[in-house]
């Protein structure tokens, strides 16, 4: 199988719900997405976690980056922020802080590196059949 991608920039001002969206028409035209609905769903949270993350911490654009390679949905977020998160602890009142610890509990695999004035979160999404994440 050949792999497929699409990639799109998504401004602060179109936000996290129109690369859910995005995602969502892409996701549908993927063989595995309607028999894999908690797969479907873990990549959708995902993007909106992550296009968020790039939202708030970068103060711009975030690229979007779905790939397909027969095997792994890779979702990848770029911004121009240079800094690479780290998974933290928030305290249990906090509104935030949880993003990353969110695509840790719901991808397969997931990581972070930097490039030329910026950095990219990838996650990489097996289609689960049956009963939810992180199994095969």
């Amino acid at each position: 199988m050949k792999a497929v991608g699409w990639a799109r920039s998504f401004p602060v001002s179109n936000g996290a719900r129109a690369a859910r969206q995005w995602t969502a028409d892409h996701l549908a035209s993927l063989s595995w997405s309607r028999e894999a609905p908690d797969t479907a769903h873990s990549v959708l949270l995902t993007v909106s976690e992550l296009v968020t993350n790039a939202h708030l911490h970068a103060l711009g654009s975030a690229q979007l980056v779905l790939t397909w390679d027969g095997d792994c949905l890779h979702v990848s977020v770029a911004d121009a922020d240079p800094r690479l998160p780290t998974p933290r602890e928030p305290g249990s009142g906090a509104t935030s802080g949880r993003g990353l610890g969110i695509v840790q509990a719901l991808a397969d695999a997931w990581d972070v590196h930097s490039f030329h004035g910026g950095k990219a979160i990838t996650a990489c999404f097996h289609p689960v059949f049956g009963n939810g994440p992180h199994t095969r």
